[in-house]
C-alpha cells in the first residue's frame, strides 16, 4: 500500500541570490518552478560534488563528451530517469524523452510528469545538455 503526499505549496530559495530590490529579501521559486529546478540541479550535479551527500547526483556529464548518437541518449534517459527516481519525491509518472542533435553537439531532454499532492495538469519541462570544456 503507497503514501500518497498531500502537499498544499514547494518553495525554494532562487540561485540568482540577488536580493529584491525593496525589501532585500532572497527571491522565492515555488510549486511546479521550485520542482523543475530541482530537478535540473540534480541532473547537472556531478556524483561526488556535495561534500555531505556524495551520492547525490548524475553521470550524465561523462556521456556528454561520447558520440551524440541513440545509443549515448538512450544511457543519458536511464541516467535522468534514476536520479529523478531516487532523490524527487515530489514528481510521479515521469517520461524522459532525450533526442541527439549530432549537427549541434547537445542532446535535448524532454521532461514529462506529475507532481504529487497537487490538482494541477501534468507538467513538461524541456532543456539543453551540451559539452562544455
Amino acid at each position: 500500500m503507497s503514501v500518497t503526499r498531500i502537499s498544499r505549496s514547494f518553495k525554494d530559495i532562487s540561485l540568482s541570490f540577488e536580493p529584491h530590490p525593496v525589501t532585500k529579501d532572497l527571491p522565492v521559486i515555488t510549486d511546479a518552478r521550485a520542482i523543475i529546478r530541482s530537478i535540473r540541479n540534480l541532473v547537472e550535479t556531478i556524483v561526488t560534488e556535495r561534500f555531505f551527500n556524495s551520492t547525490l547526483g548524475s553521470n550524465v556529464r561523462k556521456s556528454l563528451f561520447d558520440f551524440v548518437d541513440y545509443a549515448t541518449a538512450s544511457v543519458i534517459q536511464q541516467q535522468v530517469v534514476e536520479v529523478i527516481s531516487n532523490y524527487e519525491p515530489r514528481v510521479d509518472n515521469l517520461i524522459v524523452q532525450v533526442n541527439p542533435k549530432p549537427d549541434t553537439n547537445e542532446f535535448e531532454i524532454i521532461l514529462t510528469f506529475r507532481i504529487i499532492g497537487q490538482d494541477i495538469p501534468v507538467q513538461q519541462y524541456s532543456f539543453i545538455l551540451e559539452a562544455t570544456r
